[in-house]
């Protein structure tokens, strides 16, 4: 079997867990966050390594606290992989938001998360920024582009990859490619003060 096989067995397994899920199979969850949990621990591994001061919130606990918050999900209709991953961009998002300002809320405003907004395969480091100022600038973004938004959250927060993303948003690759440097360079701008109001 290929390695491109494998995968697709893999997205095939995971789709019909969720489906499964969405049917009520409770127990499809714990089948679904075991084939997933490999992935679902890079990720959270990757966006604690983006922090540049000390933390104390580890992948485990982040892995665990976004699959506390999956299983809220009850009701939602899942189309396949990329979906799962979309929805679990927006929780990690929230989590890492919630731990930051607990965090800030405790130094009074000190030792604030930073983070680098780049996705894992960029070779040039890309500027540290804030991450209660990134979600500031996320929710702007959203309300004056909700696909460029999305198209962060998707590789930023769930790693996903162009083609992946372009699944999810149902757009071409070209497309994501584009708006992925059009939505960084207007995040960047905003917070240094010098976007405009358009995205």
């Amino acid at each position: 079997m290929s390695p491109q096989d494998a995968q697709d067995l893999r997205d095939h397994h995971v789709t019909r867990l969720l489906h499964d899920w969405a049917s009520g199979d409770q127990q499809a969850l714990e089948r679904l966050i075991d084939l997933v949990y490999p992935e679902l621990h890079r990720i959270a591994a990757q966006h604690l390594s983006r922090e540049r001061q000390g933390h104390t919130l580890q992948p485990t606990a982040l892995v665990s606290e976004a699959y506390l918050r999956l299983a809220h999900q009850r009701n939602k209709q899942w189309n396949d992989r990329a979906h799962f991953f979309a929805v679990a961009a927006r929780i990690v998002r929230n989590v890492l938001v919630d731990h930051a300002r607990a965090r800030a809320a405790g130094k009074r405003g000190a030792g604030a998360m930073t983070v680098v907004l780049t996705e894992s395969s960029a070779k040039v480091p890309a500027p540290e920024v804030n991450l209660l100022d990134l979600d500031a600038a996320l929710r702007e973004l959203e309300r004056l582009d909700p696909q460029h938004s999305r198209i962060v959250e998707l590789r930023y927060f769930a790693g996903l990859s162009i083609e992946e993303t372009a699944a999810v948003v149902g757009t071409s690759e070209s497309s994501v490619k584009r708006d992925w440097v059009l939505a960084k360079t207007w995040i960047r701008r905003r917070m240094e003060g010098g976007a405009d109001r358009g995205a």
